[in-house]
């Protein structure tokens, strides 16, 4: 009579809906939906989150290779050294890209013997991380505004299916009067 396929997160949950009456039953099914959606809510904000952070940190990867390229004049040639041009401390300059570099999980690291070509292909490849990281942050956000309303959705249909039992218990009191 109130059987729940096996396949169904009510069944897996554990709630066995046999021995309730059909508004309790519907009241758990809904609410256990709520939760369920909720979970997911939470789950993606999660992601979104972390992709902004790796998105945050790929900029400052960008960044740093482009003070890198500043030493370069607009005239050297592509197989010209980070060495042979940096002014300033440069351990100090690669240290703090490694660092960067590492932090976006990026394998790549950077030496005084990285050439100009190989910095602008870094950054190619970085803005590429960039734009692919930023695609998909969209998708994660229409899923996040898909879950938002499919919630919202399901705790209406709880809180109108509430409010239609109470007002059924009120109207059959109001009859026994």
């Amino acid at each position: 009579m109130n059987t729940i396929p096996t396949t169904s997160p009510i069944a897996s949950s554990g709630m066995d809906l046999r021995n309730m009456d059909i508004e309790t039953a519907l009241l758990a099914v809904q609410t256990e939906r709520v939760q369920l959606l909720d979970e997911q809510l939470m789950q993606q904000m999660e992601e979104v989150q972390a992709r902004n952070e790796q998105i945050a940190k790929l900029a400052e990867v960008q960044t740093g290779i482009n003070e890198l390229l500043q030493h370069f004049g607009s005239d050297a040639k592509a197989d010209k050294k980070l060495k042979d041009v940096y002014k300033g401390n440069l351990n100090t300059a690669i240290k703090d890209i490694n660092e960067k570099l590492k932090a976006a999980g990026i394998d790549t690291t950077i030496s005084g013997d990285t050439t100009k070509g190989q910095l602008e292909t870094m950054l190619q490849e970085t803005k590429n991380a960039v734009d692919k990281a930023n695609n998909t942050q969209q998708m994660d956000m229409l899923r996040l505004q898909s879950l938002s309303s499919k919630r919202n959705e399901a705790f209406d249909v709880m809180t109108n299916f509430v409010k239609k039992m109470q007002d059924s218990r009120n109207s059959i009191i109001a009859n026994m009067r």
